[in-house]
């Protein structure tokens, strides 16, 4: 089946998969009988994290049981009271395939659906875009559409989240550093700002320096560092050896997680 996609939100926009929590699985509570959704799981229990321009798609999967002829059927997050009017947040097409199975009149679909959110998009509510309210936890709830014309709803237990996106910045000075001297490593940690539709500085993120010497390949982290008011970012260390220096923020429950470029220093 080829269908748009409706990922709906009631009184607001959607999120999907809270820090700190693992796969949700969402058992339905029937409103009205004879569908049931259950195993709802948004981009594989992550956080879906959104910018300020790019699409962001991500897989959802879920089994829906139905004891009537169904002609649609959809998972979806809400704010607010299930059944009052929603919009959607994701844009576009998405494909939906579904094993099938039939066994003493009920059957069961096993679903896998790629939702597309489209932070500039949102066809509906808010403007048009995603606004920083948006990046919070989201109820979850599942419809529907039988042949027959009517429509059950079944509201979910489990709670998803969308969260604005990070970055980091850093630059390690001098280069080359002489042994046993200072190496100053500076940055900038900033985050999406939807209702303004841009990056702005994140002060007072603690934030991790990481090294990776010279012909290694893992990162290790040295101290922490908490963010200016401005979201900037400065330390020193000893130069003992050359290696790659970077930022690392692990972000919380409305931000997502940011690990920055290296840059490199010859120790000498």
């Amino acid at each position: 089946m080829r269908r748009r996609t409706r990922f709906g939100l009631l009184s607001g926009a959607i999120g999907l998969g809270i820090i700190g929590t693992t796969a949700m699985t969402a058992e339905a509570t029937t409103y009205e009988g004879g569908v049931s959704f259950s195993k709802v799981v948004f981009n594989n229990g992550k956080p879906i994290v959104v910018g300020t321009t790019n699409e962001v798609s991500v897989p959802l999967t879920f089994t829906v049981k139905s004891t009537s002829a169904l002609a649609e059927w959809e998972v979806f997050a809400y704010r607010g009271t299930l059944g009052s009017s929603d919009y959607t947040l994701a844009s576009g097409e998405t494909q939906l395939s579904c094993s099938k199975s039939t066994s003493d009149g009920v059957t069961t679909r096993n679903c896998k659906w790629n939702i597309s959110v489209d932070p500039r998009h949102m066809p509906s509510g808010n403007g048009g875009s995603l606004v920083n309210s948006d990046a919070t936890a989201w109820k979850t709830a599942g419809r529907g559409f039988k042949t027959s014309g009517s429509v059950d709803t079944d509201g979910l237990s489990g709670t998803v989240s969308l969260q604005r996106y990070s970055r980091l910045t850093a630059n390690a000075s001098p280069e080359p550093a002489v042994k046993g001297g200072k190496i100053t490593v500076t940055g900038v940690v900033q985050r999406a700002d939807w209702s303004a539709h841009t990056y702005v500085n994140y002060g007072g993120r603690t934030v991790y320096l990481q090294f990776k010497p010279a012909g290694s390949d893992t990162y290790t982290s040295v101290k922490s560092v908490t963010a200016s008011s401005t979201g900037k970012l400065s330390t020193t260390v000893t130069a003992d050896r050359s290696g790659t220096w970077r930022w690392k923020y692990y972000g919380n429950s409305t931000t997502g997680a940011s690990t920055s470029t290296g840059d490199s220093v010859t120790v000498g």
